[in-house]
């Protein structure tokens, strides 16, 4: 069945009211009708199966069988990303591939050396992506989208148990070492933009907690840098279930 994230003011009692994308994609997309039926979710863990009606735009709880489906019990560690914008519209596929691989919360920041400043939009337009990115990647909790924040109001908010900054051209522990030796169950992990993090950048994280790894030799993209470091962090995490 379609998976479908909906938001709190779309529920009244057992109705979900769709909203104008959602029925779009259901109605003439998938071409369904009345009596078929998607998964709701509420991009908290907890999913139903919901059923359209003959009232166009309107779904309600199944009605035969019990229509609440019990979340899966499998924990992750909750991972923190956050990343210095890349320029144009790279943060777009962090969002959506980050999502994917089961990033907890992505916090995007303005460095020194950052060269996109978004609008305000930017925001709600990364949230549409993250849900759309949780129900194609099946994933029950949709990831927590923050607005941008300078890297100094970041390291001041930054409480993880476990601290990465990604770095390059300077001798650090590779990522994949440290996480294989130990995972906390909150973690937090920064990657730079383009050109790098400042030496003043450097220093105010390592007094903020954070331990300097590295990503190996080549010198990968901003948009490159997270995911990479992500796909590290999860695959140990898996491989330890």
């Amino acid at each position: 069945m379609q998976r479908l994230i909906v938001q709190p003011e779309q529920w009244e009692a057992d109705q979900i009211r769709l909203t104008a994308d959602q029925q779009h994609y259901l109605y003439r997309v998938l071409r369904l009708g009345a009596g078929d039926r998607f998964l709701a979710l509420d991009g908290l863990g907890s999913q139903w199966i919901a059923e359209l009606t003959a009232i166009a735009g309107i779904a309600t709880l199944a009605s035969s069988g019990h229509s609440f489906i019990p979340a899966s019990t499998v924990s992750s560690p909750v991972i923190t990303l956050a990343v210095a914008l890349p320029k144009g519209s790279g943060f777009d596929e962090v969002v959506r591939q980050a999502t994917e691989l089961g990033v907890t919360t992505l916090q995007p920041m303005l460095t020194e050396r950052t060269l996109h400043h978004p609008s305000s939009q930017k925001l709600k337009r990364w949230q549409r992506i993250a849900a759309e990115a949780t129900e194609q990647s099946e994933r029950l909790l949709m990831p927590r989208l923050k607005a941008p924040v300078s890297w100094q109001q970041y390291l001041q908010q930054a409480e993880a148990e476990q601290r990465w900054l990604c770095v390059a051209r300077r001798p650090a522990p590779h990522l994949l070492t440290l996480a294989q030796q130990h995972l906390a169950e909150e973690i937090a992990i920064a990657t730079g933009p383009e050109g790098g993090w400042t030496e003043a950048e450097i220093t105010a994280a390592i007094e903020a907690g954070f331990q300097l790894v590295s990503l190996g030799p080549q010198i990968l993209r901003a948009v490159t840098a997270p995911l990479a470091a992500l796909t590290l962090v999860m695959a140990i995490s898996h491989s330890k279930v």
